[in-house]
């Protein structure tokens, strides 16, 4: 029998490669190839790092986040862009909020985003396989686009402010 640990110097590392990142993120799949049945990463994230609003419904499978360190906001939204609902979750108490959760469980076609609010945090991420990279993820139209910083990191700004 085989067993894989993972250590405090992993996740340590990872989030050292997240804050080296331009896009202030780096995962870790645990599993071995996209053709699994069970897709299993580590996913780092920073304060700063904008992950544009998607939705996963092109390959429509049920998406897990565990928060493993740190603490998160979930944020769905209508079609229109409008915030739907903002869920956050995480390691630590959130300003005392007693009903802080650990994790959350998204339905394929709810559009959302995930805001670290905290350095170093880090989301144990699960997913059905296989995964199919080409239709992974169909970004918001009404959301900037990763490469246009100026605009995404304004967003991120507003999102962070509703939380």
């Amino acid at each position: 029998m085989s067993v894989t640990v993972f250590s405090t110097d992993h996740l340590n590392a990872l989030s050292c490669e997240a804050k080296q990142s331009v896009r202030a993120r780096q995962h870790h799949n645990i599993h071995e190839t996209y053709e699994e049945s069970c897709q299993r990463l580590f996913n780092a994230i920073e304060v700063n790092s904008y992950i544009r609003p998607h939705r996963h419904s092109l390959d429509p499978k049920t998406e897990t986040l565990i928060a493993l360190r740190g603490v998160f906001a979930l944020i769905t939204f209508y079609d229109d862009g409008r915030v739907e609902k903002i869920v956050r979750f995480g390691t630590e108490k959130y300003q005392n909020d007693k009903s802080n959760s650990v994790g959350v469980e998204l339905q394929p076609g709810t559009w959302h985003t995930i805001l670290a609010l905290v350095s170093d945090s880090i989301l144990f991420e699960l997913k059905a396989g296989p995964f199919n990279p080409q239709a992974a993820k169909e970004f918001a139209l009404w959301a900037p686009e990763e490469d246009c910083p100026e605009e995404a990191q304004a967003y991120l700004q507003t999102l962070h402010s509703m939380v």
